[in-house]
């Protein structure tokens, strides 16, 4: 062994670097665990089975002859064998396996309860022969001395009481039930019958129930094992629902009553458990004078004299408070409202600026347990808050709802997420609607919640984030812009904190889900805070991250984005992003989330709007140098041809051809080109859409004509946005200009005397007119709008109605000078029609090359440009909403044209 020396400069030559290899060998040989226990050749001889023998022959072996590892592999193989052989297994395997189970270990008996189950959940057999082959087996090992086996055959057997008939229940099973619940028979016998009887009470008509199972259940509920007492107490609730209301109050309700007093806590817990399930059941009667009491007495020993049932008792609180709801005193009503509030903040010490020596320490299993309570409360605030009645909830619960959002305990915060959805509906269903309130008194809670330091409480609140938001910001019946905006401040830095939190954390799924659901936001916060605070972090997200599925959250949340985004510059400048620094970013993860990207936009937008401006730099990539982006590329291709409309894009379709070509005569990969040629048998088996509609197509025509809609929508709103704007600059400039010429005017009638008068242009009125149309349609296409283009957070694929339409037609109509807007071909024109004010949307309709009238106005005279929205026919301008920028169309006309 050579010893390991350390050098100030080691030698690497190859002697000595030998030499250090040998010695890591002999360290790794000496933490090498030896192995000391080997299989002997008489064993190994004693384990080897004839390769021959059938499945059952081997199975009969290994039973009669082999080791216990080797049975207990036969027996979970029943099953298998059941299903290739049934009737040999029965008549061959099962005999063995009963004669095995007698002297079997815990291990072979726990297999054999659960593939007896699977034997009947398969219906191998059928349920005559089941009873008759495995049913006296399951029979037979139900009171084996260990209670975990037991149990497990008890459960095979409480599912074979489900399947099996009355008459073999009755004989196989409630017959010897009889003796097997008497008091002279064991522990584990009694606990056995008491759970049998539960199930077997659904199984019979009440006189049978009456006749024979009744007087077991009472000498169970009488026996001297509080185990057996508790177990029957809560099989109670199984066998009143059997035998009816009747029965249930002159039987079961007086037991229930004597179990509530009993000396064992467990046995009083189970009876109170019970009584709340059971409140159904019971009349007002029965409530008011028997159950009632019970329950007062149960809360007023809880804090006194028998803490085990307080976690019970905080957990069906708010079930038992709506039960007896009817029947409450006001000072009862309001008793049990404090006694939930003193359960609410139980364990948290009230701090006054110094330490309170009344107070003890808590021992480790009580702040357990009040942590438990209190995450009780936290579940049932909201069935509180219906107790309450939601009118009073900031007078009464507000407080308590503060303290459970700012809990100090995790579990208590995370509860209150999950409910906090549920609270916000009633919030908003009762009290907003009543007190016309905003959402200012549950808002700073969500904030809170969004901010908790724990990704636990985010991850749970953002399982129904969209509808929270929803209710918060459209949800009460001032839910107008005002309320929306007001709300908005901290909200959005939270939603921002969130996010960044989640990205900074291990747990990715967690950020997926969140980026996910952050796609409802344009249903909630302006284009432009969605713009500047969203947006471009999307963006980041997709460049920066290492978690694919968090890419590609991030991607389909930024392609929502885009798609609700109101200002035609921001569009052009998230696309002309997205084509440089992905689709011809230097790394090839970026080009393959590009492609991720692309499929997202084919979903959301009209296929116009793709192939003006994600076409082309897709088939660029037919050129990667990459073959994972190139075969990426090849399973999106039928996507892209899908996208094509004849005789509109048959220069795009002639531009597909010519790669297809490329890739199949220039590509060495080999995977990659046995992708291209199965991509290419898929292309010349689909069928390209025409700009008219097929019936074939119609419902898919349909739907990217009405996105084609709502992408031309988003540009009129933007052009009358503008038009107001312009035109609220205009009045203050006539105005200021009117009392400058009336002053004026003034002092010259001072000198004249007063033969001169005023008079007013008659295109002042006009123009006023003017202002008050455009004011009442930018009103009309903002309502519009909100239908439209803000659809439920669950449909947001999904396009309008016609009656959207309908809406936008008479909105254009009550312009002075209207306009008709058709689709052609290749071109979308406006002309001036007088004041016919319809506006057409044929079913041949394309917006490729849309005019967008307000550029034109906006590079001519200002103030002496007409109102009418009639352009002339020629190039569109280069900033419509459908046409790519000039810069990347001089790029494509370089690289395709030429």
């Amino acid at each position: 062994m050579h010893p390991i020396i350390f050098f100030s400069r080691m030698d690497f030559s190859q002697s000595n670097l030998f030499g250090y290899i040998e010695d890591l060998q002999e360290l790794t040989i000496i933490e090498r665990p030896v192995r000391r226990s080997l299989k002997t050749p008489e064993e190994i001889e004693r384990l080897t089975v004839d390769e021959e023998l059938s499945d059952i022959e081997r199975a009969v072996y290994l039973l009669s002859s082999g080791q216990d590892i080797q049975g207990t592999s036969v027996v979970a193989n029943l099953p298998a064998l059941m299903r290739q052989n049934p009737a040999e297994t029965l008549r061959r395997v099962l005999p063995k396996i009963r004669e095995v189970l007698h002297v079997a270990g815990v291990e072979m008996q726990l297999t054999a309860a659960v593939s007896f189950l699977t034997v009947l959940q398969e219906e191998s057999v059928s349920i005559h022969t089941y009873s008759h082959s495995f049913l006296h087996i399951i029979l037979q090992n139900l009171e084996h001395r260990d209670a975990g086996v037991s149990n497990a055959w008890l459960e095979t057997l409480l599912a074979v009481i489900e399947a099996l008939p009355k008459e073999t229940i009755r004989h196989e099973i409630l017959n010897p039930l009889v003796s097997k619940a008497q008091l002279s028979q064991t522990l584990q016998s009694r606990l056995v019958s008491c759970k049998i009887m539960g199930k077997l009470a659904n199984k019979f008509e009440a006189h049978i129930i009456k006749r024979e199972i009744l007087p077991l259940v009472k000498s169970l509920c009488q026996d001297v094992e509080y185990e057996v007492r508790t177990c029957m107490c809560r099989q109670l609730e199984h066998i009143a629902k059997g035998i009816g209301t009747e029965l249930t109050k002159t039987v079961v309700l007086p037991e229930l009553v004597e179990l509530a007093r009993d000396e064992g806590s467990s046995v009083r817990l189970a009876a109170f458990e019970t009584l709340v399930n059971l409140l159904d059941m019971f009349d007002a009667d029965d409530r008011s004078q028997t159950v009632l009491p019970l329950v007062k007495s149960f809360c007023e020993k809880s804090f006194k004299a028998d803490e085990s049932i307080l976690v019970s008792l905080s957990f069906h609180l708010g079930k038992l408070c709506n039960g007896l709801y009817g029947i409450f005193t006001p000072e009862q009503h309001l008793r049990f409202l404090e006694f939930y509030k003193k359960l609410s903040t139980l364990g948290l010490q009230q701090e006054n600026g110094h330490n309170d020596n009344q107070l003890q320490l808590q021992t480790l299993e009580q702040e357990k347990k009040y942590i438990s309570v209190r995450k009780n409360c936290a579940y049932n605030f909201p069935a509180m808050i219906v107790f309450v009645d939601p009118k009073n909830f900031h007078l009464e619960l507000y407080s308590i709802f503060f303290c459970l959002c700012h809990d100090p305990e995790v579990p208590v915060r995370y509860t209150m997420a999950i409910s906090f959805y549920e609270v916000s509906l009633q919030w908003f269903l009762h009290v907003a609607k009543l007190l016309n309130s905003g959402v200012y008194t549950i808002h700073k809670e969500l904030v809170t919640l969004l901010q908790d330091e724990s990704l636990e409480v985010l991850d749970a609140l953002v399982g129904h984030l969209p509808e929270i938001l929803e209710l918060m910001t459209n949800g009460g019946e001032n839910s107008g812009s005002e309320s929306k905006l007001l709300s908005i401040p901290d909200l959005i830095p939270a939603l921002t904190t969130a996010e960044q939190r989640a990205a900074t954390s291990l747990k990715w799924r967690t950020h997926e889900k969140l980026l996910q659901k952050y796609a409802c936001l344009p249903h909630i916060i302006p284009s432009d805070q969605i713009y500047y605070r969203f947006l471009h972090r999307m963006l980041t997200i997709i460049l920066t991250n290492n978690v694919l599925p968090v890419q590609k959250a991030a991607a389909r949340t930024l392609c929502v984005y885009l798609r609700y985004n109101r200002k035609q510059e921001q569009r052009h400048e998230v696309i002309q992003k997205l084509i440089e620094q992905l689709g011809q970013g230097k790394s090839y993860w970026n080009r393959l989330r590009f492609l991720d990207t692309c499929e997202f936009i084919m979903e959301l937008f009209s296929k116009s709007f793709f192939c003006k401006y994600f076409f082309l730099p897709v088939l660029e990539l037919t050129h990667d140098p990459v073959a994972n982006v190139r075969m990426k590329l090849c399973y999106l291709l039928p996507k892209v041809k899908s996208t094509l409309k004849i005789p509109t894009d048959k220069h795009l379709l002639q531009q597909l051809e010519l790669c297809i070509r490329k890739l199949l005569c220039q590509e060495k990969d080999k995977d990659v080109l046995t992708i291209v040629k199965r991509t290419v048998l898929e292309l010349d088996r689909m069928e390209i859409s025409v700009d008219a509609f097929q019936k074939r197509f119609y419902e898919n025509d349909l739907l990217d004509q009405e996105k084609e809609r709502q992408e031309h929508l988003l540009l009129e709103m933007e052009q009358l946005e503008k038009e107001k704007q312009q035109n609220e600059g205009r009045s203050t400039n006539i105005n200021d200009k009117m009392f400058e010429k009336k002053r004026r005017d003034s002092k010259t009638s001072s000198v004249l005397g007063k033969s001169i008068t005023l008079s007013v242009p008659g295109s002042s009125s006009s123009t006023s007119a003017g202002k008050e149309d455009k004011k009442s349609k930018l009103v009309r296409s903002q309502s519009f709008s909100t239908q439209a283009l803000h659809p439920k957070y669950s449909n947001i694929d999904k396009c309008p109605n016609k009656s959207s339409a309908t809406g936008y037609t008479s909105s254009v109509s009550g312009m002075g000078k209207s306009c008709m807007l058709s689709f052609s071909d290749d071109s979308f024109r406006t002309h001036s029609t007088g004041n016919s004010g319809n506006v057409a949307f044929p079913s041949s309709c394309s917006s490729r090359n849309l005019f967008n009238s307000a550029e034109q106005k906006n590079n001519g005279n200002k103030e002496s440009q007409s109102r009418k929205m009639s352009i002339p026919p020629g190039k569109p301008p280069h900033n419509c909403f459908c046409h790519p920028h000039p810069k990347y169309l001089q790029r494509q006309n370089s690289s395709w044209i030429s």
